[in-house]
C-alpha cells in the first residue's frame, strides 16, 4: 500500500488520504463497520470513522507509542470494550483501550518477542480475550486475559523457525467430538511461516501443539498470510495461505468427527494462481 486507502461499498470505491507520513501496511474495520484503524512505517495508527457510503472517513485519533513500522493493528470483539491491538518491527504488541470518546490509551504493552512481531490475531470472543502474535523470532505468543485482570502467556517455542508470517484463529463453532463424550469448543490456530508451510495448531491438556502433522506442505516460498474460515458447523475446515510464489492454496479437511481427524491430516487441495 501506499499512504492512501481505498473504501469500498456496494460496488463503489472511494480513495482517501491516510494522513501517514509513510507506506500504509494494514487496516482493519471495527465489528460494527463503523470504525477503520490504519498502521504505517510511519509508526502510527490512526482511527477513522465511517460514516456512510457518500462520505469519506473521518479522522478521530492518531495513536502513538511504536518505535518501528507497525505492520497490522486489529479490533477485540466489542463485548469486551473498545480495545484495538497492533504489532510492529519494534517486538512490541500494544493492546489500546478507548476511555472517553475518541481517547485512547495503552493499556498493556507485551515485549515477549525477541525480533519482529509480523501478525496478530484476536480469539473467537467464545474463548475469552485472546490474542495470537506471530514474530520473526520463530515463536508463537497467545496471550490471553484472566478474570484478575492479569495476562496469561503461552509460547509456542519454534513454530516455524526461521520466522512466523502470519496467525489465524479458527471460529469457535469448531468441535472436538468422541464417542460417549460431549462436545466441547476447540481452539484452533493456523500459522503461515518462512520456511514455506502452514502448520495447524490446537490448545489441549493446557498447553499449544500440533494438531496434524506433517505441516502442510505446498508452497514453494514464504507463506505471507492464511486465513481461515468461518465454518457455520459445517463438517470441514477451510484455510487459505498466500504466498511469496504469487499462488493462493485452499487446504479443506472434511471429516466425520475430529477424533477421527486429529489423527488423519488428509487436505483436499485447490491451488490458484496469480
Amino acid at each position: 500500500m501506499g499512504t492512501t486507502g481505498e473504501v469500498r461499498d456496494a460496488g463503489k470505491e472511494q480513495v482517501m488520504e491516510s494522513g501517514h507520513q509513510d507506506v500504509v501496511h494494514d487496516v482493519s474495520v471495527d465489528y460494527y463497520g463503523k470504525r477503520l484503524a490504519s498502521c504505517s512505517s510511519d509508526r502510527l495508527i490512526k482511527v477513522f470513522a465511517i460514516s456512510s457510503e457518500d462520505v469519506l472517513p473521518n479522522s478521530l485519533a492518531t495513536l502513538a507509542g511504536h518505535e518501528g513500522p507497525v505492520w497490522q493493528v486489529a479490533w477485540a470483539h466489542p463485548k469486551f470494550g473498545s480495545i484495538l491491538a497492533s504489532c510492529s518491527y519494534d517486538r512490541k504488541v500494544i493492546i489500546w483501550r478507548e476511555g472517553a470518546e475518541n481517547e485512547w490509551h495503552q493499556d498493556q504493552v507485551f515485549q515477549e518477542h525477541e525480533s519482529s512481531v509480523n501478525s496478530i490475531s484476536w480469539s473467537p470472543h467464545e474463548f475469552g480475550l485472546g490474542l495470537a502474535c506471530g514474530s520473526s523470532d520463530g515463536t508463537i505468543s497467545v496471550l490471553t486475559l484472566k478474570p484478575d485482570g492479569s495476562w496469561e502467556k503461552a509460547k509456542i517455542q519454534q513454530a516455524h523457525p526461521v520466522g512466523v508470517t502470519s496467525v489465524s484463529w479458527a471460529s469457535a463453532s469448531s468441535l472436538e467430538t468422541s464417542i460417549g463424550a460431549d462436545s466441547r469448543l476447540l481452539q484452533r490456530l493456523a500459522s503461515g511461516g518462512c520456511d514455506n508451510t502452514v502448520k495447524v495448531w490446537k490448545f489441549e491438556n493446557n498447553s499449544w501443539k500440533l494438531d496434524c502433522f506433517p505441516p502442510l506442505s505446498k508452497h514453494v516460498d514464504w507463506v505471507r498470510d492464511v486465513g481461515w474460515a468461518p465454518n457455520f458447523g459445517l463438517g470441514r475446515s477451510t484455510i487459505a495461505s498466500a504466498s511469496q510464489d504469487g499462488t493462493v492454496v485452499i487446504w479443506t479437511q472434511v471429516f466425520v468427527s475430529f477424533s477421527i481427524a486429529t489423527r488423519n491430516c488428509s487436505y483436499v487441495i485447490s491451488t490458484w494462481l496469480f
